[in-house]
């Protein structure tokens, strides 16, 4: 196997809206939501080799320690290996971490497809994309959407997908420093499951908003006082079941000037919201 090398923007997800609309026999539940890519993310880099080793390098811009072993990357690469049945295949990854964790960003999720995707093809395996979703839907709800590179309308736990074009808008995303756990907000008694199901031109009329966010900012008193303070200057909402706090503006001079008066020691970036990865995923 030639050594081959990979550059990629491993992406960051908003959920414009996210609704509950119930639970599952199998204990998930099933939701709507819009996930909207962002053109800001980690940054991942993949060598191949047949040396039977997956080795895993982070550069942490996020402040928050990340696991190893159990890291997301590591755990698709092993997967992948073994459905492809050849334990000799080996590579190189590193990482640079730039997505908060528990955030609501799907940071990891994205870092798994950005693994499958890329070793796919520098092992060359060929699996199709619907066969790593299926391998993805394993690892995460949130996998698909990045392997599909699309933003999209989603159902089900979030892997029923349907490709979205929306007009360009511009994010500013504040971060509180927690981590919000999924499962304990999923678990939780007081949590909105009866959401009626929506069509997209219900929340294209403002008729939409995330479940979660109650729960999440009376269990967690940083994401509240986020709320409460990006509120001063715009609209804003939480994306998914994470802290990440987001206004929408329809351009990037809008975003920056609403930074420009936010409290300097938090944690925020303004990014794009794009439609594909098309032009993002693969870079030279």
């Amino acid at each position: 196997m030639p050594e081959q090398q990979i550059n990629l923007l491993s992406p960051a997800k908003l959920n414009l809206f996210l609704h509950v609309l119930g639970r599952r026999p199998d204990g998930y539940h099933n939701l709507q939501t819009l996930f909207q890519l962002l053109d800001f993310g980690d940054e991942m880099t993949f060598s191949s080799n047949e040396s039977g080793v997956i080795g895993l390098s982070i550069q942490n811009n996020i402040g928050a320690p990340l696991p190893m072993d159990s890291n997301l990357v590591v755990i698709a690469a092993k997967t992948l290996r073994k459905i492809a049945n050849r334990p000799n295949l080996g590579a190189h990854i590193t990482l640079t971490k730039n997505i908060p964790q528990g955030a609501g960003l799907g940071g990891g999720s994205s870092n798994a497809a950005s693994t499958l995707k890329a070793l796919n093809t520098l092992w060359d395996l060929n699996l199709s994309t619907a066969k790593l979703c299926e391998i993805g839907i394993t690892l995460g709800a949130d996998v698909p959407v990045f392997l599909n590179g699309k933003t999209a309308w989603g159902e089900g736990i979030g892997e029923k997908l349907e490709a979205i074009e929306l007009e360009q808008r511009w994010y500013l995303v504040v971060t509180p420093p927690c981590q919000v756990s999924t499962r304990e907000i999923f678990c939780h008694q007081q949590l909105t499951r009866n959401s009626p199901a929506i069509k997209m031109s219900d929340f294209l009329a403002g008729r939409s908003h995330n479940d979660c966010e109650a729960i999440t900012s009376e269990l967690y008193p940083e994401v509240a006082k986020t709320l409460v303070l990006l509120r001063k200057f715009a609209d804003s909402r939480m994306t998914g079941t994470g802290s990440s706090i987001f206004a929408e503006f329809k351009s990037e001079a809008e975003a920056m000037a609403t930074l420009a008066k936010l409290p300097k020691s938090l944690q925020v970036f303004v990014a794009k919201g794009i439609n594909s990865l098309d032009e993002k995923l693969f870079g030279d």
